[in-house]
């Protein structure tokens, strides 16, 4: 059972249609909103909406469609989507990290014994931007990261433009991150997470 489904604040929210089919009968109609932990099986909707929300900012996409795959195979506890009526509108996917800072080697490693979570990418599809669903996600996503015992904070990389947005979500940066792909130069930013003895305590985790 993912952990996911233990948490009362992140348990899939299952709001359903209230119309009706002409007969008077009540359709069977699938959640309005779904958050829930993402599966190898996601993989294309998940890449569809990144290269999507990448490509034509910086020319490239954080995970490829292969390390996509490879991420959700490892540690899947560790990915939150948000679906709406069946349809992905945004994702997160993170793994575990062992460093006080982020490494090239960061970008396709999982470290089963770290206590970082590297967030590797936050991205909602193009058809919802600007309904504030990233910063929604983000603070669902580092809800639930407070109720796992092994994580103690959660790390980033990002462009110097998305430093505002990361920052409102509760994010400090660190400096320049030594992770550079092509020509681009990153910020790395971090979000302490509290440990799981007080947060059993605070907010039945």
């Amino acid at each position: 059972m993912s952990a996911l489904s233990t948490l009362p604040f992140l348990k899939p929210v299952h709001l359903r249609s209230p119309r009706r089919s002409p007969a008077g009968q009540r359709r069977h109609t699938l959640p309005a909103s779904e958050f829930r932990c993402l599966s190898p099986e996601d993989a294309a909707s998940v890449f569809e909406i990144e290269r999507e929300a990448f490509i034509s900012v910086s020319g490239d996409c954080p995970l490829h469609l292969d390390e996509i795959r490879h991420f959700l195979n490892l540690c899947p506890e560790l990915s939150l989507g948000w679906f709406e009526e069946g349809r992905l509108v945004a994702f997160i996917i993170g793994s575990l990290w062992d460093q006080d800072r982020l490494s090239q080697a960061a970008l396709t490693l999982h470290k089963p014994q770290g206590s970082a979570v590297h967030i590797h990418v936050l991205a909602v599809h193009r058809t919802v931007r600007q309904q504030g669903k990233g910063s929604i996600l983000m603070w669902r996503y580092l809800q639930y990261l407070r109720c796992l015992p092994f994580a103690r904070r959660a790390l980033l990389m990002c462009e110097p433009f998305l430093v505002p947005f990361y920052h409102k979500c509760g994010f400090e940066a660190l400096g320049p991150c030594e992770v550079t792909v092509g020509e681009l130069a990153f910020v790395e930013m971090q979000h302490p997470v509290r440990g799981h003895a007080f947060m059993r305590r605070n907010s039945g985790c």
